[in-house]
């Protein structure tokens, strides 16, 4: 009997272990110093009256990116970077009553489909910086928060499959038609202490 409740220990740890491998990528706050000088400047006149100022390093199996999150005019904003400063991308969290109704009604019709059962958990409207002609340009566009064909949903769901729930990121077109579909990590928790 003792054996037996040994091996379902190790056999619960293992399972626990196999599941660690499916890091994608992780964020990290860091400080204001550590953040690319160059895309700090490319956005430090649109933080005018913005509040909760946080600076962030992603690090993906592929790649790093920086990110600046604040909050602005009632609205979250996420402003990501790549090593050197250039811009990817600027997010603006967003509520389902936001998007329009067509495009909401195809994100819902996708997530049916693919997914037992989901839950969103977070809606990101997009503005990814190839899609407009310059950095200025995007983000006028992401500051003055207009619905535009260039424009994605990033939707942060629990969804459960047949190997259970899990945490996706999905990403949509400005009408609802799907792009890429990728499993998220949790959040990270290092800096709680036990």
């Amino acid at each position: 009997m003792n054996r037996y409740r040994i091996f379902c220990i190790l056999l619960f740890f293992a399972g626990i272990s196999m599941q660690a491998q499916d890091k994608y990528e992780r964020e990290f706050r860091i400080r204001k110093a550590q953040f690319p000088e160059s895309a700090y400047e490319a956005v430090e006149g649109y933080l005018n009256k913005a509040r909760r100022i946080r600076f962030y390093k992603e690090i993906d199996s592929s790649r790093q990116s920086f990110e600046i999150k604040f909050k602005k005019d009632r609205l979250h904003y996420s402003i990501e970077f790549d090593p050197s400063g250039a811009l990817e991308d600027v997010e603006i969290r967003v509520r389902a009553v936001d998007l329009p109704n067509a495009s909401y009604e195809a994100i819902e019709s996708f997530l049916e489909a693919t997914f037992d059962k989901h839950r969103i958990r977070k809606i990101q409207q997009q503005y990814p910086r190839n899609a407009f002609s310059s950095d200025k340009e995007t983000l006028t566009k992401a500051f003055q928060n207009l619905l535009l064909p260039q424009l994605q949903y990033e939707l942060i769901i629990m969804g459960r499959k047949e190997a259970g729930y899990n945490e996706y990121e999905v990403l949509f077109d400005s009408e609802g038609s799907f792009i890429k579909l990728r499993k998220a990590l949790p959040a990270n928790y290092d800096h709680v202490l036990y």
